[in-house]
């Protein structure tokens, strides 16, 4: 699958049968194999409708000569059991990689022609799409690396949450640590406070000893140099940067591309789905160096393997 702008998206939208073969090709590129036996090569062909909003959709099947079970390009991934057709899956895939500030479930429920509840159940399955393994190797690994770590406050506006069984929790704001290589990956993390013990404790197995760790003047990073490279402080209430190194820029940078995605697009993240959204800003910084189509190439392929159902989503 070769995705490079909107205008490869598009037939997808209207070929359905396309859309299908190009999901198989990325997922089975030397052949179709049975994924609910791990690996059956002998498979047979045949076909399947769905009926979606009064909508006919023809899609492959195949049977496995081995197990002798049924299953389809989507089967063992977060879009089965869905009956959206895969060409608007991969459009909604390619939106959210696009859009630096993230795309609402409204927006795609207007362009994609669906009801919200599904448009909200697919923005959060394409989120654990996104959602990385842990860190293959340790952030400030690299010769003379710098982390930034900082904290900030992350939920909405109590007046942007208009749910009709809003609680007293509404507008209720959530601690989040950003740890940020500044010539890595950046990794988000919700916290349960700020306190010394909690902050440091997340950051010793996620940066490597070697960095040299830069944060504000919160207290709570005093003595964590003693588990790195070094530590350095800006002191925001004197001073933004100090010199040419010393600074938080970047986590601040990520910080408000977080939040005018929240405000903006958002209006309103609760504090049981942020750790997904997270995943979703996390995966869009980590791969900025990439164009939006093989950014929208590498989650479809994260896609596979994964499940999240409704009744997990809702708790």
């Amino acid at each position: 699958m070769e995705i490079n702008g909107i205008t490869d998206i598009a037939r997808y939208l209207t070929d359905e049968a396309a859309a299908q073969d190009a999901l198989s090709k990325l997922r089975w590129p030397n052949g179709v194999q049975c994924p609910l036996c791990v690996g059956g090569k002998k498979v047979y062909e045949t076909s399947y409708t769905t009926t979606a909003r009064g909508k006919e959709t023809v899609r492959k099947q195949w049977k496995c000569g081995a197990c002798r079970k049924k299953f389809s390009v989507t089967s063992r991934s977060i879009f089965e059991g869905s009956h959206i057709p895969v060409g608007k899956w991969i459009y909604a895939i390619f939106l959210m990689c696009s859009s630096k500030k993230g795309v609402s479930a409204n927006q795609l429920s207007r362009e994609l022609d669906i009801e919200y509840k599904s448009a909200w159940f697919m923005c959060h399955r394409v989120r654990e799409a996104m959602l990385q393994e842990p860190l293959a190797g340790m952030l400030g690994t690299g010769p003379d690396s710098i982390v930034e770590l900082d904290e900030t406050y992350v939920g909405g506006k109590k007046k942007n949450n208009r749910h009709a069984k809003r609680t007293a929790a509404a507008g209720r704001k959530t601690a989040v640590l950003t740890l940020i290589d500044r010539e890595g990956d950046v990794k988000t993390v919700k916290v349960p406070n700020v306190r010394k013990g909690t902050l440091q404790a997340l950051a010793r197995p996620i940066v490597d000893q070697s960095a040299t760790i830069i944060t504000d003047a919160h207290l709570s990073y005093e003595g964590i140099g003693e588990y790195f490279a070094g530590h350095h402080t800006v002191d925001h209430s004197k001073t933004f940067v100090r010199g040419v190194i010393m600074h938080t820029n970047f986590a601040e940078s990520y910080h408000s591309l977080l939040k005018r995605g929240i405000i903006g697009a958002f209006h309103h993240v609760s504090d049981k789905h942020l750790p997904r959204y997270l995943a979703e800003f996390d995966r869009r910084w980590n791969t900025r160096k990439e164009r939006d189509g093989a950014r929208t190439v590498d989650v479809i392929g994260t896609a596979i393997g994964k499940r999240l159902t409704y009744k997990a989503t809702i708790g």
